[in-house]
């Protein structure tokens, strides 16, 4: 038992949790500055979050998350590379376009089909997407912030450019709705909760597979390595460069991904042509602290953003204006960040004295 508390997972874990009571406590002061007549309803129907409206608030609250968990993967895959891309937004609407292209234009791709070509494509745009901070980092020693930045605006621009010109519905100022076998296979879910759309499947088989990648293979491994320490790496013989190039590949897979199952859920949303960044992908940045890039913590981070993203909304309704449900919300996020600093300390006071774990084993034999 002492050993399960000591590990990484329960400090994750635990970090976590108290990083999101603290950003709730802090979100109670908000509601009780901004309406304490009726600070306690609305602080109760945050926390309720989806499961305020039965199964479908609970099939609002997976929707919403699928996105989401697909950037926070994104962030945090590169984090665990020692990589920061804060492209995903620009990554996340070039994947978004090309699953909405394929989805609309390519009507002869039969059945099922069409929407896992279109997933698919939608990696591959995002990897492209992603490819470039990563060569610039690689062989230019161009910082990856500076030109995932630089590439979310030429990706946002771009999409503006040509939705216009291909996929556009010009009475809406929006892309037309995608073909019918393009909208992703609920997995019949939708027997147990009436509105889910099947993008929440997808999601965990992603986060199952970058698991095994990080955790089980030695290309994983190799990536951790050269995050950690990269002349270390070089001095072992891994190819330092070839990996950056690869892991913001695959960063941008996954929030190229994340916008194809957005625009595929077949919930009636449609890329708009907007001078602002996708708030998914900054999202995203958030997920991956919250979840502190454990595959399985950014897809529950996933979850409960969007929980409390739902019961926020909700709480219009005890006359709390929209923007003070999006302050709630952001400092709940914010807070997120604190629990890399938690776990710090729960590293530095370890739970259980590892020296009294080995003498407790050594007594039973």
């Amino acid at each position: 038992m002492k050993k399960i508390l000591n590990s990484d997972g329960i400090k994750d874990l635990l970090s976590s949790c108290v990083a999101v009571f603290i950003g709730l406590i802090f979100g109670l002061i908000v509601i009780l500055i901004a309406n304490s007549d009726y600070a306690v309803e609305g602080f109760l129907t945050l926390i309720s979050g989806g499961f305020s409206n039965g199964a479908r608030g609970i099939g609002q609250v997976i929707n919403q998350a699928v996105p989401i968990i697909l950037t926070g993967l994104s962030v945090g895959f590169a984090f665990k590379t020692g990589l920061f891309n804060i492209g995903t937004p620009g990554q996340f609407v070039v994947g978004a376009f090309v699953a909405i292209y394929v989805g609309v234009e390519w009507t002869f791709l039969p059945g099922a089909l069409h929407w896992i070509v279109a997933i698919i494509l939608a990696g591959i745009a995002g990897s492209l997407w992603g490819a470039v901070p990563g060569l610039m980092k690689a062989y230019l020693n161009v910082n990856e912030v500076i030109s995932s930045i630089i590439m979310n605006y030429i990706g946002m621009y771009t999409v503006n450019y040509i939705i216009p010109l291909t996929v556009f519905d010009s009475m809406k100022n929006q892309t037309l709705n995608v073909n019918q076998n393009a909208i992703i296979s609920k997995f019949g879910l939708d027997l147990l909760v009436p509105n889910i759309n099947g993008g929440i499947v997808v999601a965990i088989l992603a986060v199952v597979v970058i698991h095994i990648i990080l955790n089980k293979t030695t290309f994983g491994f190799e990536l951790k390595a050269c995050g950690f320490s990269p002349d270390a790496s070089k001095y072992a013989g891994i190819n330092a460069k070839q990996k950056i190039v690869f892991s913001m590949m695959i960063a941008g897979a996954l929030a190229g991904i994340g916008g194809g199952l957005l625009y595929l859920a077949g919930s009636g949303q449609c890329l708009q042509v907007v001078d602002t960044l996708a708030p998914e992908g900054f999202n995203g940045i958030a997920v991956a602290l919250l979840g502190l890039s454990n595959p399985f913590g950014v897809l529950i981070a996933g979850l409960f953003i969007a929980h409390i993203t739902i019961g926020g909304s909700l709480m219009q309704i005890y006359g709390f204006i929209p923007q003070i449900v999006d302050i709630i919300v952001a400092i709940t996020i914010y807070f997120s960040a604190f629990s890399l600093l938690i776990k710090q300390f729960l590293n530095k006071h370890k739970l259980f004295n590892a020296d009294n774990i080995k003498k407790e084993e050594q007594s039973h034999g």
